[in-house]
């Protein structure tokens, strides 16, 4: 039973890397991400691997902020038809000043967890590779031919007091 769990690991961990290839293929092969790779800000974040991917870790969080920011807007707006014109003006101008401190918040929050997520997955990577490395060498250490021969006489002179 032992024996079939690493196998069965490894063939788990080989379909998800052939499952996780098709994903990013298909990814690189859409126009629109191609067209997007070929402007100047594409290329830039491709040299910038770190900042692409603060900049996606703060796109993801602030979509709520963002969210919330246009429905008081909208609803401050249908207020305005209704005669509300002061009104409009100080909740967009409050809600603006919540945004904007929300945002420079999640920039921080986001750079720290890129950071983190990426320290994660280096340490991570390296473990799972490192334990790869070392399985061949213990499955080949099993038979013990590793051992020199020793004769019965060379334990007799080992133990004398």
């Amino acid at each position: 039973m032992a024996k079939e769990e690493p196998q069965s690991i490894s063939r788990d961990l080989q379909e998800l890397q052939k499952k996780l290839s098709l994903l990013i293929d298909s990814f690189q092969n859409n126009s629109k991400v191609v067209a997007f790779m070929k402007s100047p800000v594409g290329q830039y974040l491709d040299s910038h691997p770190f900042l692409a991917f603060t900049l996606l870790v703060f796109i993801v969080m602030s979509a709520v902020p963002v969210g919330f920011f246009l429905l008081i807007v909208v609803l401050t707006t249908l207020a305005a038809l209704l005669g509300v014109i002061i009104l409009e003006g100080l909740v967009i101008s409050v809600g603006g000043l919540s945004l904007l401190c929300i945002l420079c918040g999640l920039g921080f929050v986001s750079l720290a967890m890129s950071g983190m997520m990426i320290a994660s997955y280096v340490v991570v990577s390296s473990l799972i590779s490192y334990w790869f490395s070392l399985r061949p060498l213990t499955q080949q250490n099993t038979n013990y031919d590793f051992l020199p021969a020793m004769k019965s006489a060379d334990f007799k002179g080992l133990y004398q007091e």
